[in-house]
Parts: structure tokens; sequence; C-alpha cells
């Protein structure tokens, strides 16, 4: 278990705040996490600060020095967990935290990429005016789309071949999901996947378990789940699964021997004062990981 609190990839939730999900790790791990889970405490890779200073559209991704320099601290820290025959387990954060692990796994070898999330987090400036909130462009970064202090790191591109990527659980009015299917990376919407979660998995695996890949990572954006079971999150939206579908389709993915482990990320505890919703995320991801 290593927490990357980094919340460097949102935009502020309102003028001078900065996002809560760095605030993930803290909430989850109070809900007795790591021990209900039997994990070996990895410690945290502490990011730099959110400082967007006098960013503009057009301007680029933003806090993106910042950002490359976390990524490669993560790699060093997944990557040697990796190397220690360890299933690691990364709490966020935001979606941007997938670097770390990406670049760690192209270091070793070809990985796949399973992106569970409510957003197809597609956007580059082929597809939209401007970019800027690497949250929202995390699956176009992993798979070389987009500035190269982001997407080069070690001269790496893309740490994902769109042939080895499958995003699940996006929403049907998701504006890139056109961009998504035209690269070849096929998408299970949620409508596809409630129902027959387990169904949705097998089909995942078959393409993640194939002989020319060394294994692969999974991507949690928790705002897959339906916004009425999971509000806190930055943006949140009806149509989503709920807890037990997820459970039901994290389960077959993270007992896959290929899967080298998961990021988990987006989960604002400032948005659940009481603790209701990290006491159900972290129910339901005890389940799925044990």
């Amino acid at each position: 278990m290593l927490d990357g609190p980094s919340n460097l990839g949102l935009r502020p939730p309102v003028v001078g705040a900065v996002p809560g999900c760095y605030k993930l790790a803290g909430a989850v791990r109070d809900q007795g996490f790591v021990g209900r889970v039997g994990a070996r405490d990895a410690g945290c890779v502490t990011p730099p600060r959110y400082d967007r200073g006098d960013w503009q559209p057009g301007d680029g991704v933003f806090n993106a020095a910042a950002m490359a320099g976390y990524s490669v601290r993560v790699a060093e820290r997944v990557g040697r967990l990796v190397d220690e025959g360890n299933f690691v387990v990364l709490l966020g954060g935001e979606c941007s935290n997938l670097l770390g692990p990406a670049v760690a796994l192209r270091r070793r070898g070809r990985f796949g990429v399973v992106y569970l999330d409510g957003h197809s987090d597609f956007r580059t400036v082929d597809n939209s005016p401007y970019v800027g909130a690497a949250g929202g462009e995390a699956l176009a970064l992993v798979t070389g789309r987009g500035q190269a202090d982001l997407t080069d790191l070690e001269s790496l591109r893309p740490y994902v071949r769109d042939t080895d990527a499958a995003l699940l659980g996006i929403r049907d009015d998701d504006e890139y999901e056109p961009d998504v299917r035209a690269a070849g990376i096929p998408v299970w919407p949620a409508r596809d996947i409630i129902g027959d979660p387990a169904k949705a998995a097998r089909g995942v695996l078959e393409r993640m378990e194939r002989d020319e890949l060394d294994g692969f990572w999974v991507h949690l954006d928790v705002d897959i789940l339906d916004a009425e079971v999971m509000p806190a999150v930055d943006s949140p939206d009806p149509g989503g699964l709920q807890h037990q579908e997820l459970q039901d389709l994290l389960e077959p993915l993270l007992a896959s021997t290929q899967c080298a482990g998961i990021d988990i990320g987006i989960f604002d505890p400032d948005l659940d004062p009481d603790g209701k919703y990290a006491a159900e995320l972290t129910d339901t991801l005890v389940a799925a990981l044990t």
C-alpha cells in the first residue's frame, strides 16, 4: 500500500481552494484499509505544492513540470515494489497518478491498462479548444497524446499502446468516446457493465492476458460509481455502477496473475464530512481485494 496523494491534475473546486482528493489515502486508511487487506505499508510519495500560478487557457497542462517530476518519483517507488514481487495498491490522488505506474511498467516491458472511470479522460488539443487539467486527459497522456514533458518521460512514449488499453464505465454522453473508439481502444460504457460486470471483466481479461503483454495495471476513478452512491467526487454523474457491481468488476481483474496493481483516485473527503462514503468505498475495495 503506497500513498500518492497528488491533486496536481484537477481544477480548483472554488476560487482560492485546492482539490481535496489528496486526502483520499488518509480517509480510507482511517477505515482500517491497510490491515483489512493484509497489506505491507510502503509509505508515501509526498507531492509538490499545488500552484497553478498565472495559468491561462492555451498554456498547456497546468502543474506539468511538478507533475512530471512527481510521476518519475512515483515510478521509482512503484517499480521497486513490483520488482520485489508485490501487488501494488497506489492511493491517490487524482487520475494523473496513473503516469507514475505507467512509466514504471513501461521501463520493464509492455503492459496494458484497464481504465475504470466515469469519463474517458481523452481530451487533447485535437478534440478540444485547449487542455489544462491532466486529470481529464490521463488516458490520452499515457497512450502518448499530448505535450512531451508528460507523454515522453525518459523517451518512453507511449507508456501504453492503444492496442493494450481498455476503457470501462463512461456514461452515454461522453464527448470523447468516438475518439477513443477511433483509436482502437475498446469501450464498455457503464450501461453495458450494469447487470453483468463479470462478463465485462471477462472481455477485458481476454485483451489483457494476451501472450505479447507482460501484464497490466488497473486505474480506478471512483466516479465510475453512480452519483447517488458516490457524490464525493469532483464530477459526479448519474448512470454509474453500484458498489456491488464495482466489486464484481474488480474482483476478477485484480485476481489475475497478470495484474501488477491498481491506483485509486478522485474520492474527495472534503465532500464527505461524516465519513459515510469513505466507509462504503473502503468496504468495496476490501471486498474486491480479498
